[in-house]
């Protein structure tokens, strides 16, 4: 037996360019990716650690590496998704204790979350730079 066919072609389930991401979902996707880039970022710690227990000429050539445009660039990503999923920690606690999970609230947190993360990056690496 077949099955009439529809009018209209459509989708068997809903595609990801049918929805507009709200601010909230993309945070949430956004902490799970800053929390699986840290993973990496933290051997890359590991990594200078354990240079500058081997030797000098291997910690001159890692720190090389972190000193070349692409080592800055990894770094600068490093520091801003360890202070985006510090602050989107402090939004789910807010969150555990029952406040700000009113949509409009919750949005507004969300913001605050990017914008906050960003600017702190942007001083981290200002005073780091300032402070040399």
């Amino acid at each position: 037996m077949t099955r009439p066919t529809a009018t209209r072609q459509r989708p068997l389930s809903p595609h990801i360019s049918v929805y507009k991401w709200p601010i909230t979902m993309t945070m949430s996707i956004l902490h799970r990716v800053t929390g699986g880039a840290l993973y990496f970022g933290t051997l890359l710690v590991a990594l200078w650690l354990v240079a500058a227990a081997t030797s000098e000429d291997t910690f001159n050539l890692v720190n090389a590496f972190f000193g070349s445009w692409f080592g800055r660039l990894v770094l600068f990503g490093y520091t801003w998704a360890l202070l985006h999923h510090m602050l989107g920690g402090i939004r789910h606690l807010i969150w555990d204790t029952g406040a700000g999970l009113e949509k409009h609230t919750a949005s507004k947190i969300a913001w605050v979350t990017v914008i906050a993360s960003v600017t702190l990056t942007l001083l981290v690496w200002i005073a780091g730079y300032l402070l040399r």
